[in-house]
Parts: structure tokens; C-alpha cells; sequence
């Protein structure tokens, strides 16, 4: 090759080198400028990233007088209740023009046991659930065998299980007398299973005696499904309670235990500690010679009870079904007992004391 084809050679490819070198940069020319723009569109697209700081609540100030005004609100609340569930002595005039009781409960009585004779009543005959009233059968069932109350019996797993109001665990070992108080002043559930169980007619036939006794007693509107008056199926009436509980003092292995405002057990591994339900007998102001509680959202609150009335020197039963709080039972039964009181004379007559 001749110098002139050499040269001619090396033009033409520092020509080519160029228009490459040249050509590069005019498409980066072109792309560059085309960058910010889809950056900012990109940008525009997003949603800016907000950034909030959580403010935080200065703590409140303690104020005395705030606090004061407090309780106060609550107070006033709670004996606003008190005052709605506890019902006032009402009174009305019967067919004889004489003032009588005007009752809140869904039914009562007022019974003598003596004459046999219902000196006040209120829809005494209707039949109700009657809770853990139930439980002074069980009594007076369990007892008409004459039982060791000195024998020691332990608590099976199944008897605690769902019993609601117990003091018992499985495994504890007590006494039948001390099944026997845990059962009419701590109206203990799972007490009257264990009673059931230990007694000569066992769980499965105890019931059926409770029900034979029922029919024994005359207790034409009362029938019982279990021993402690869980089962909403127990039914009576005011009239038939009354003459069980004024049957049942009559034994005074029970009567002395429905007394008692409190009692004291020792099992095998602790102390048990209970107290009446019946408010009655814990405040002491009447004498309450036998008496049981009984509460369940079906039947109400319930009180059967037997009082001594000075006046004529002699028990009178009184029992209050369906009443509309715990409160309410007891303010029902002073208020009958309080007005018999008052005509105890007129239509008791009055006695010497003995």
C-alpha cells in the first residue's frame, strides 16, 4: 500500500471514530434533559411521606376538691340505688276497710302456726321457683334418718363443679354437722350434693324422698328437681313454705343452726369461716327462730322465715317470694312483721309470756 492509500486509510477512520464520538454525545444530549423531567414526574405521582408526633396528654392533675366531689357523686349514686331497690312500707285499704299491707314482692304471707290460720296474704298459693329455700327440705329429709353428725365424709370433684355459692373443694374432708351449717347459714350448694350423697337414700333417690316428704307434709303446689335449689324447676308457694318452715323448727338440729349468725369449720386442710345470709338474724333486733334465703334470676329473691312475736308470745311465719333485691326480702318481711305487730292483739290475742 502506497503512502498516499495510507493516509487516505487513517482519515477515514478518525472520520468514522468521530462521527461515533459524536453521535454518542448527541443521544446523551438528548437523554439527559429528558431525565428531570421524569424524575419529576415521579415526584409528582408520590404522595409526600407525613410525618406525625404524637402529642403527648399532660397528666392530670390531682385536686382534692375534685376528688372529694368524686365521691360524693358516687355516694349519692349508690344511695340512689339503694333507695330504688328498697321498697317503702305501702299500705292499702281491703274490702273490710281495714289498712292492710300493700306488697312489692310477687307473693307473701303471714301464717300461724299454732291455729293453722293465714292472718295476711298475698298471691300466697301461686306457685314460684323458690331457690335455695329448697334447702330446708333437704334439711328435714336429711335429718329424719337420725345421722352421726360427728361422721367425716370427703368432697368429691364433681359436687363443687358449677355449684355457684360453695365454701368446699374437692377433697375436703368435714363433718355432717358441718355440712349441715354450711348448708342453712352459708346456703352452701355443693353441701346439700354431699348431704344427698351420704344420706341412706343416695343422690339418686334423695330428691324422690324430698318429694314423697313434700306429699307427707300436705305441700299440694310444692315439687323439687335438686337438693339445693339450683335447678329453677323447685317450686312452692308462699303458703307451702311457710308451713315447711314452721314444720322444720319444730327439730331443733335444725332450727339451732338457721340461728346462728355465724359459724366456724375446720376441715382437713383449713379454716373455713361463714355468716347467715339472712340479714335478719345478723343484725339481731328480731328473734328469728328458723329462717332460709334463696335467690336465683328465676325465682327472685326469697326469705322464708319464723319469728317470734312478743306481743302474743309465739312464732308467726312469714315468707316473702319474688321480691325485686336482696334488700328488698328483709325491708318486705320487717314491714309484715312490723304491722302484725302492731295488731297483734286485734287479731292474735294477747298471751301471757312464759
Amino acid at each position: 500500500m502506497s503512502p498516499k492509500d495510507t493516509l487516505h486509510t487513517k482519515v477515514k477512520t478518525h472520520r468514522i471514530f468521530v462521527v461515533r464520538v459524536v453521535f454518542a454525545l448527541a443521544l446523551l444530549g438528548v437523554l439527559a434533559p429528558a431525565m428531570p423531567s421524569a424524575e419529576a414526574a415521579t415526584r409528582q405521582t408520590a404522595r409526600p411521606k407525613v410525618v406525625r408526633t404524637a402529642v403527648k396528654k399532660p397528666a392530670p392533675h390531682y385536686s382534692a376538691k375534685v376528688s372529694r366531689a368524686r365521691r360524693a357523686k358516687l355516694a349519692r349514686a349508690r344511695a340512689a340505688r339503694l333507695f330504688h331497690d328498697t321498697p317503702i312500707p305501702r299500705f292499702k285499704t281491703d274490702s273490710n276497710g281495714d289498712v292492710v299491707p300493700d306488697l312489692h314482692a310477687a307473693a307473701a304471707i303471714i301464717y300461724n302456726p299454732e291455729t293453722n290460720q293465714v292472718l295476711w296474704e298475698s298471691n300466697s298459693q301461686d306457685k314460684r321457683s323458690i331457690a335455695s329455700i329448697t334447702k330446708v327440705m333437704t334439711a328435714t329429709v336429711f335429718v329424719e334418718s337420725d345421722p352421726d353428725m360427728s361422721t367425716r365424709v370427703t368432697v368429691d370433684r364433681n359436687e363443687v363443679r358449677n355449684a355457684s355459692t360453695t365454701h368446699l373443694r374437692a377433697n375436703d374432708v368435714v363433718t355432717v354437722g358441718d355440712l349441715l351449717h354450711l348448708l342453712l347459714i352459708a346456703s352452701d350448694n355443693a353441701a346439700a350434693r354431699v348431704l344427698a350423697r351420704v344420706s341412706p337414700w343416695g343422690s339418686g333417690g334423695f330428691v324422690a324422698r324430698m318429694n314423697e316428704k313434700a306429699g307427707e307434709l300436705g305441700l299440694t303446689n310444692t315439687s323439687y328437681a335438686d337438693p339445693s335449689g339450683l335447678d329453677a324447676n323447685n317450686v312452692s308457694s308462699a303458703y307451702d313454705m311457710a308451713r315447711l318452715i314452721s314444720y322444720a323448727s319444730s327439730d331443733e338440729r335444725i332450727a339451732s343452726v338457721m340461728r346462728l349468725p355465724e359459724y366456724t369449720i375446720q376441715t382437713n386442710r383449713r379454716v373455713i369461716a361463714i355468716h347467715s345470709t339472712n340479714q335478719i338474724v345478723r343484725k339481731g333486733d328480731i328473734d328469728v327462730l328458723a329462717g332460709k334465703t334463696g335467690f336465683i334470676t328465676k325465682s327472685g329473691y326469697c326469705l322464708a322465715t319464723l319469728l317470734h312475736l312478743p306481743e302474743a308470745n309465739q312464732g308467726v311465719a312469714v315468707v316473702v317470694l319474688g321480691a325485686r333485691s336482696n334488700a328488698g326480702r328483709f325491708m318486705e318481711t320487717r314491714n309484715l312483721f312490723q304491722w302484725l305487730s302492731s295488731k297483734a292483739e286485734l287479731i292474735l290475742g294477747k298471751k301471757t309470756p312464759q
